[in-house]
């Protein structure tokens, strides 16, 4: 009576666990049924599926995030091109940067707090972006770890859905056959515990998967909103750069000889240095610009430590003409000029054999690009294989370069402040020499100090949150 009791317990145990399973199957059996791999051809032998535990490999993830991550840029994409914004939206843009005050100042501090928006959410994009791949490439293991665990269970949980279908008692459990009621005791001891423990593990697994699900649909909805209100600020940005663009009209003569002149020296350039030096010497309103510079310098260079504190501690005037702080204090206090991914830094290989000069950063498509310090604009244009590029001078020796962009809204002679949009990047990486080597096709933006002719190290000038180096793209 004790056996019969122990495998009556025991085949209910089974019966319970049975229906439990057979409920993880059925929706695992859905989520399989979405992205069902197709069959191989009769003539292949079926290959060995690796045990879902394996650890992958760092190269191994690395590549599925990227791919991922392609994926989630591709919708992004799509996503920024399907966006308008309605008629009602754009008048309203109109209607509020026509009642700013058209003075220089105020439409600079308006591009100003424009680009600070942008950058912010083109950083909240960005983040988005990581997060879906992050989740994207989770799915994909529990979609893995199911397949490979399919045929198993598919058996296991056939038999005991027989056994749940005819009562074993009757079939499996005789009173007068005590040795078929130990042995199916046994039997089903040694089942059932190992079938709950995998039952648990599928439950989780299943949970796991609705919850990525659940977070992917937020983050989509968040990136969407993060979207539209990029497109508003894109929309807010051109219309302050058309009305600063009328307000700081120079002679249209003098501009474009200036600007002919510009390109014939990148024409005729060799090196970066030399062709700065030229510009320095032969470029009228970057030489006056350069003049004026030095003179800044000197004027610092003659204040007192008082003087110095108190110029420091004093808003600087918003429509200053050189910079408001010489660039050896800004250290530790610049933002990066786009948001993105630092994906390489100086020293480190270039792919060329060579140690690179500046840093790299991986941006949104059409991510905008503002002036890191205060500078005169040296340069705004195409250069050799840097693609479109500008050069600010900041002071004190310095020069700022920056290149990889789409678009340059800046001109030779022009002084810009920190943080004023100066230019944006394209959809796509430019193939220059700078992103050589570089396994990403997001857009990339390249930024160089130079010193007295020579490539800095910019490291010690960036803030400690503008931007983490990132090896998974």
């Amino acid at each position: 009576m004790l056996r019969k009791k122990t495998g009556e317990r025991l085949t209910q145990s089974a019966m319970s666990l049975s229906a439990a399973a057979l409920l993880c199957f059925s929706s695992i059996a859905s989520v399989l049924a979405q992205e069902s791999p197709p069959p191989a051809p009769p003539s292949e032998a079926p290959t060995t599926q690796a045990p879902d535990d394996a650890p992958q490999s760092a190269a191994d993830k690395a590549a599925a995030l990227k791919a991922k991550r392609d994926e989630v840029t591709k919708e992004l994409q799509d996503l920024s091109q399907s966006i308008k914004l309605s008629t009602d939206k754009a008048e309203q843009l109109r209607q509020s940067i026509d009642a700013l005050d058209k003075s220089s100042a105020s439409l600079r501090q308006a591009l100003i707090d424009s680009a600070a928006r942008r950058k912010d959410l083109e950083q909240k994009i960005t983040d988005s972006e990581r997060r879906l791949a992050d989740f994207g490439v989770r799915e994909d293991v529990i979609r893995k770890s199911f397949r490979a665990r399919r045929g198993v269970l598919a058996e296991v949980l056939g038999a005991l859905e027989r056994m749940g279908r005819n009562p074993p008692p009757a079939l499996l459990v005789k009173p007068e056959d005590a040795l078929g009621a130990v042995r199916t005791a046994i039997l089903l001891g040694a089942v059932v515990p190992g079938m709950r423990k995998e039952t648990e593990k599928l439950a989780n697994d299943l949970q796991e998967l609705a919850n990525l699900r659940k977070a992917s649909q937020g983050e989509r909805e968040q990136m969407m909103a993060s979207l539209q209100s990029r497109q508003e600020e894109e929309s807010r940005m051109a219309l302050l750069l058309d009305e600063n663009a009328k307000l700081s009209e120079r002679n249209s003569a003098q501009l474009q000889n200036e600007l002919q002149r510009s390109q014939e020296l990148a024409q005729k350039s060799a090196s970066l240095q030399g062709f700065i030096s030229s510009l320095e010497n032969q470029v009228a309103s970057v030489r006056n610009a350069t003049e004026q510079s030095k003179l800044e310098d000197q004027k610092r260079a003659q204040m007192t430590d008082a003087e110095r504190a108190q110029a420091q501690n004093t808003p600087p005037d918003k429509n200053r003409i050189a910079p408001a702080f010489a660039f050896d204090e800004l250290k530790a206090k610049l933002e990066l000029p786009a948001a993105g991914d630092v994906l390489r830094t100086f020293g480190d290989p270039d792919g060329t054999g060579h140690d690179a000069k500046g840093i790299v950063v991986a941006t949104a498509p059409a991510a905008v690009v503002t002036a890191p310090a205060d500078g005169t604009v040296v340069y705004a244009g195409q250069f050799r294989s840097y693609g479109k590029m500008v050069i600010l001078n900041p002071g004190s020796g310095y020069h700022i370069v920056l290149s990889g962009m789409d678009a340059v809204n800046v001109h030779a002679g022009q002084f810009v402040l920190s943080g004023e949009p100066i230019g944006a990047m394209g959809d796509k990486r430019v193939a220059s020499a700078a992103a050589f080597s570089l396994e990403t096709n997001r857009p990339t933006l390249y930024i160089e100090f130079r010193k007295d002719g020579n490539s800095v190290d910019s490291r010690p000038w960036w803030a400690k949150d503008a931007g983490k180096v990132r090896n998974d793209t």
